[in-house]
């Protein structure tokens, strides 16, 4: 297989996670008519555990097998693993980073379309590269402009009279913050511990939060969840076990800046899947907005020129 394929592969694979995670928030908020925000993420999110753990199973008896090759490479020159409580406490706060971003984004669902949160979200694309400035990392002038355009994007799609946003938007702003937080811990432990195995476990953490906080929080939390079996069985096996598979087998040869765009592209078929599945309408706020945030997370992952670079 040439080169090209390979990457024409890799792209396809993220392309099709995106798809997938976009249309997720659909399933979402039609999840929520028959069961609470708590509940849904509990469940959807264990069942997302345990669609991995045969994944992982198998992975265990290739690298015993020695026949793994690509993970023993991936190994090759990394940081030493991570053991024991040190692993643990990895995953446990990249499970609850994850938490705090799907919480505030499942609550905002309740009060915000699904192209209104699919767009928002997909901020954390511009946000990481923000807090890489608290690191000491310098932004290059691309990320700045796509700032810029994402900034404008969600003023026209989410500012009303008197400089106000909905309640909705403002929580899936704020659990953009911590998508882009989960993002750089995801970035600092994937080196350290086998990543199906930190995607399994940060959602059993994920879960757990999720599932205690609605049985104190939510009356007769799981009354509902036969009649939401459908979106539940979608965000737990597609959007979490399915599209993290893909984009793992993906971002194996993909560029960085093509994985990042293609992933951003999530919040288009948010608002597609918003539009068509739940009936949203297609506004004007909704199509240039989105566009214009769209198009700031694309701008924010374009590289400079080889000149500039250098």
């Amino acid at each position: 297989m040439s080169l090209t394929k390979q990457a024409l592969g890799a792209d396809a694979l993220l392309l099709t996670a995106a798809i997938i995670w976009g249309f997720a928030f659909s399933a979402q908020r039609s999840g929520m008519e028959h069961i609470g925000p708590l509940a849904y993420n509990g469940v959807r999110y264990l069942l997302g555990a345990l669609v991995l753990l045969p994944l992982i199973a198998l992975r265990r008896r290739r690298a015993a097998a020695g026949g793994d090759p690509a993970r023993g490479a991936a190994a090759a020159g990394s940081p030493a693993p991570l053991r024991g409580w040190a692993k643990a406490g990895g995953v446990a706060l990249a499970g609850t980073v994850l938490f705090s971003g799907s919480i505030l984004q499942q609550l905002g669902l309740v009060s915000t379309t699904a192209g209104n949160a699919g767009f928002i979200t997909s901020l954390y694309v511009v946000l990481v590269p923000i807090l890489g400035l608290l690191a000491g990392r310098r932004a290059r002038l691309h990320i700045w402009a796509g700032v810029l355009l994402a900034l404008a994007g969600l003023y026209i799609l989410s500012v009303g009279a008197g400089f106000t946003m909905a309640e909705g938007d403002l929580l899936v702003l704020a659990g953009s913050l911590f998508w882009a937080f989960h993002i750089l811990v995801l970035a600092h432990l994937v080196h350290r511990i086998d990543p199906i195995e930190l995607s399994a476990g940060q959602f059993a953490v994920c879960a757990a939060y999720s599932l205690a906080s609605a049985l104190l929080l939510e009356p007769a939390p799981f009354a509902g969840a036969l009649a939401a079996a459908v979106p539940i069985l979608y965000g737990g096996i597609m959007s979490c076990g399915v599209a993290f598979t893909l984009q793992i087998l993906g971002q194996r040869t993909a560029h960085p800046a093509h994985a990042s765009i293609l992933m951003s592209m999530e919040s288009l078929f948010a608002g597609i899947g918003g539009v068509l599945i739940l009936g949203e309408a297609l506004t004007w706020r909704l199509a240039i907005g989105g566009l214009l945030m769209l198009a700031g997370a694309i701008v924010s992952q374009l590289e400079g020129r080889p000149e500039a670079k250098a």
